[in-house]
């Protein structure tokens, strides 16, 4: 073999067919979390006023991401956040969720676009024309700005959650099944904002 099996696949730069300036990109973040709620960012990016060094949020450190979210705050043409709610999780499934919190990013933008670009290979239910990216917020600058901001939202959301529901180290993980929240489940059981459909957390309930 001419290269490692272990090698990752480096995706090329995506070219968007649509060229104009309202160009939309839309990224969530909190789907794999056993806790709170799903949320997803759309941005316009403005042309004429660039936001160097954008890139894949789980990518970049803390520090980098905060000062970026201000920055993309004050020069993008629109940007918006919304979200889907725990219960909204547990009713759809988090797939359906994610994709509710999407739609509600874009159709909250106070400039509308002409095109939107979804991370991922699926998209929402809506009027908009619009491309799924894989990878998209590593290849496509208004994703990455969508996912930094929906990222830091959430985050500071969990810190916040936190001083609410001690105990769950909800500050450090963010909601994510590491071994000291799933130990904390176990000791002190589910809260209202816990996933009750995402299994360790049914299983928790199950043994009340």
């Amino acid at each position: 073999m001419s290269r490692s099996a272990s090698a990752k696949t480096v995706l090329p730069p995506y070219v968007c067919s649509y060229t104009g300036a309202l160009l939309a990109g839309v990224d969530e973040v909190g789907r794999g979390p056993l806790a709170g709620d799903v949320v997803a960012a759309a941005v316009i990016l403005d042309p004429d006023n660039p936001v160097e060094g954008l890139a894949d949020s789980k990518k970049l450190s803390e520090k980098r991401r905060d000062a970026l979210f201000d920055e993309i705050r004050e020069k993008a043409s629109s940007f918006a956040v919304a979200r889907a709610s725990v219960e909204e999780i547990d009713q759809l499934n988090i797939l359906h969720a994610s994709l509710l919190a999407m739609k509600r990013a874009v159709e909250q933008l106070s400039v509308q676009p002409e095109f939107v670009l979804v991370d991922g290979n699926r998209k929402p239910q809506w009027r908009y024309a619009c491309d799924t990216v894989v990878k998209g917020d590593d290849r496509v600058p208004c994703i990455a700005a969508a996912s930094i901001l929906a990222k830091v939202t959430r985050d500071r959301e969990m810190v916040e959650l936190d001083r609410i529901y001690p105990g769950y180290g909800l500050a450090g993980h963010k909601g994510y099944p590491t071994k000291t929240h799933m130990e904390a489940l176990a000791r002190l059981g589910a809260t209202p904002i816990h996933r009750k459909s995402f299994a360790p957390v049914k299983r928790q309930l199950e043994l009340i």
